[in-house]
């Protein structure tokens, strides 16, 4: 009795679940399309433990800021990435949604130029001055 072939071509046909972009991409497209502005990404490999890139941005007001905060935990959300943590959503000056390889501060602009937390992190901490 010869072997009966396995018709495979119905398990090729079922939908393959899309790629996830990369979480740094994934932030920085959906803070583009929430329209915040003057976005900087911070690469911290080596200069933190807590995250590899720092993403630093700006919205109009407190709740463009909360805006920006919620469409980005939706983009995470539906990417599969899971809820990240959030700090800061309430007053909506500075929000910090933690994403674990990112970290993203969403700033009012006034507020943002108080801390100027992109200077710290930009800074070469590689030169030992020993």
């Amino acid at each position: 009795m010869a072997p009966t072939p396995i018709n495979t071509a119905s398990r090729d046909a079922r939908p393959k679940a899309a790629p996830q972009p990369p979480v740094l991409d994934l932030i920085l497209a959906a803070i583009e399309d929430a329209k915040a502005e003057d976005t900087l990404a911070i690469d911290v490999t080596g200069k933190s433990s807590l995250t590899d890139h720092m993403v630093v941005t700006s919205g109009r007001s407190n709740r463009h800021v909360s805006a920006i905060a919620d469409q980005l935990v939706k983009a995470l959300r539906e990417n599969g990435y899971g809820k990240p943590r959030i700090e800061g959503l309430p007053a909506a000056d500075w929000v910090l949604v933690d994403a674990n390889d990112v970290i993203v501060h969403i700033f009012r602009p006034e507020v943002r130029e108080f801390y100027n937390i992109e200077k710290m992190w930009a800074a070469d901490f590689s030169a030992d001055t020993h």
